[in-house]
């Protein structure tokens, strides 16, 4: 048997929180790559190919992020490091609050733009079903406000990761206090 725990201690993440936290922000990172490219694609057949990629990417992100919270409240975060100080607490606390806000309204407000749009295309997620509309009103100005909203979303995840990666480099090279090393090395077994 392993020696990692699955569930956090007061010392360090668990090997579950550490897994949901590498996959969300693989699928993040890809699904801005997808999103900013799915954009400026020529090929009408290609773009609706990488938007219905798009879409699936950003079930999947949701439903990870329900899981991932469900964890959370079943496994409370580590102890925050003795070395922080109290602003860096605090910036930490926000940045997360505003990271998993974000990452539940993205995908969201992306369903309701789809729902919205007077095209009526169609969801199928990863080729296996089809995901219903949202029972919301069709129309260009209801698309309009929808897509503007998911697009500012999109820039301030953008915003809020480069942030969050920032902060991880700052404390694992020039701080070395161990934030980053929390979450890539699940914390240990105490028991024998």
């Amino acid at each position: 048997m392993s020696d990692f725990r699955f569930r956090n201690t007061k010392e360090g993440y668990g090997l579950v929180a550490i897994a949901f936290h590498w996959a969300v922000a693989v699928l993040i990172l890809g699904q801005i790559g997808l999103g900013l490219t799915m954009v400026r694609v020529a090929d009408q057949r290609l773009a609706f190919n990488l938007i219905q990629w798009h879409k699936s990417l950003g079930l999947l992100i949701l439903t990870l992020i329900v899981l991932r919270l469900l964890w959370r409240m079943a496994n409370p975060r580590p102890l925050p490091l003795a070395s922080l100080r109290r602003w860096e607490k605090a910036a930490s606390t926000a940045v997360h609050r505003l990271l998993y806000a974000v990452f539940l309204a993205l995908p969201l407000s992306g369903w309701v733009l789809v729902s919205a749009s007077v095209l009526g295309i169609p969801t199928l997620v990863f080729g296996l079903f089809l995901l219903p509309h949202l029972p919301v009103g069709v129309s260009e100005a209801g698309e309009t406000f929808w897509r503007l909203l998911h697009r500012s979303l999109a820039y301030t995840a953008i915003a809020l990761v480069t942030v969050h990666v920032l902060a991880a480099l700052r404390h694992h090279f020039i701080l070395k206090d161990g934030v980053l090393r929390r979450m890539l090395r699940p914390a240990r077994r105490t028991e024998p």
